[in-house]
């Protein structure tokens, strides 16, 4: 499977998954979700792959639909739960990305038993780099994340009908992704990618934010009208 249908195929699969754990487990599915994709989507980041558009290359990181995920989740947290909801997920998310960046910095300085063991060098290859992904992201984060959920008030207080949910989540998400990779990329590829390839990454990782953005509009609407299932959801 080519790397452009893959791409659609995993965003489709990413917020699926989303609302089954929000159908399960109501606003805590939510932030348990903010949760491993603030985790997940730092590890991904790592990764840079292809894109081929006819005769157009676009060179992008995995993470960027994970991380647009997130703002799907505070966005729906502030439509259904209101604003401190949203900012909760934030801090949740924030704190999680932290705990895992100093246990896995603990965890690779313990010596293994055999230098030559492919799971220490694997693991070494992913989170020794991650402090400085980890640091620009956590900058990034913190920043356009609140900012999305001030600008999603924002919007809502001028149009607060259901017909321009589309509104609230895009305007809100599109800003804030800007204010993040203008943040986040140069502070995490500097010294371990060439300037041209991160003005690259820049671009392309704006524009597949925004693309995700859009795909995820009829998923807020979706988990608008879900009612969690009472069996498994406290609230």
């Amino acid at each position: 499977m080519s790397n452009e249908l893959l791409w659609l195929l995993f965003a489709m699969v990413n917020f699926i998954l989303i609302v089954g754990m929000y159908k399960l487990f109501g606003k805590t599915g939510l932030f348990a979700w903010i949760a491993l994709g603030t985790i997940i989507a730092n590890i991904q980041v790592t990764k840079t792959i292809m894109f081929e558009l006819g005769d157009i290359t676009i060179i992008a990181t995995l993470g960027n639909i994970m991380y647009g995920t997130l703002f799907l989740i505070t966005d729906t947290l502030s439509e259904k739960y209101g604003h401190k909801m949203a900012k909760k997920a934030v801090y949740i998310g924030f704190y999680s990305l932290l705990a895992t960046v100093i246990i896995m910095q603990m965890a690779i300085a313990f010596n293994p038993l055999d230098e030559q063991d492919i799971f220490h060098i694997a693991i070494v290859n992913i989170f020794d780099v991650m402090p400085q992904i980890a640091g620009a992201s956590l900058l990034a984060y913190i920043v356009s994340q609140l900012f999305d959920v001030f600008m999603f008030q924002k919007i809502r207080s001028k149009f607060p009908a259901d017909k321009y949910l589309w509104l609230r989540n895009n305007g809100s998400t599109m800003l804030s992704q800007l204010i993040d990779t203008t943040l986040f990329v140069p502070l995490a590829f500097i010294g371990w990618q060439p300037w041209d390839i991160i003005g690259e990454i820049f671009i392309t990782t704006y524009i597949i934010k925004v693309i995700v953005a859009m795909l995820d509009t009829p998923f807020v609407y979706l988990m608008k009208r879900i009612t969690p299932l009472p069996l498994l959801n406290e609230e």
